[in-house]
């Protein structure tokens, strides 16, 4: 049998990701190997490939394939790495996450929405992902402490108990800043001191929840 030709649109995304620096070639394939247009709304479907955050419902967004590389990428995933992720969303990022890591436990604020992600990431046969619905600017304790943390809503600090369920080396990527324009940072844990990298602007729905903004 013939093997699914790849979508012009996707061989030019990787491209542009390879020539923006992005050359780790198991996140690249991770991405690639996930079909996009099944965690988008109908309509925007036949765009899945274009590099181009979408509203999903909920005041919830899809993020641009280059940003889920990106922080991908940076979060270091190894094998046999445990992986936490904060705003699972429409599940795209989990299942790429999935792709790389032993386990990867994502939560999500709004039931439907991780209802939804639990469909896909099933219908897609990624049986190394839990789903919860919590609060995820307070991380998941139970499954702590974990090789890498990401974080896919903007926060006006890094959370406290993320940075407390990091493992010893772990990696913490997240979006952190003002509502409406944040920056890119990436921590390191080396025992009780962390290492803190900041790596330019970035823009990203807002984290809800105990240690994220007061939108009330």
């Amino acid at each position: 049998m013939r093997a699914a030709a790849v979508p012009l649109p996707l061989l030019q995304l990787l491209a542009r990701l390879r020539g923006a620096g992005i050359t780790d070639e198991r996140v690249l394939q991770a991405l690639a190997a996930t079909p996009r247009e099944l965690f988008l709304p109908q309509e925007f479907a036949s765009r899945a490939w274009e590099d181009f955050a979408f509203e999903i419902g909920f005041g919830q967004t899809i993020s641009q394939p280059s940003v889920v590389a990106r922080m991908t990428a940076l979060a270091e995933i190894r094998p046999s790495d445990r992986v936490l992720e904060v705003g699972t969303g429409s599940g795209f990022q989990a299942a790429v996450l999935a792709r790389l890591a032993r386990f990867v436990f994502t939560v999500e604020r709004v039931p439907a929405l991780a209802l939804q992600a639990r469909k896909r990431l099933a219908l897609l046969g990624l049986t190394n992902v839990t789903v919860q619905v919590m609060d995820g600017s307070l991380g998941w304790k139970a499954h702590a402490p974990y090789d890498a943390i990401l974080l896919t809503a903007a926060a006006p600090a890094v959370p406290q108990p993320l940075l407390q369920q990091l493992a010893e080396g772990g990696r913490l990527v997240a979006p952190v800043g003002e509502l409406r324009q944040q920056e890119l940072v990436r921590i390191v844990r080396q025992g009780e001191s962390y290492t803190e990298e900041r790596l330019g602007p970035a823009s990203f729905v807002p984290l809800v929840g105990k240690e994220g903004f007061d939108l009330s």
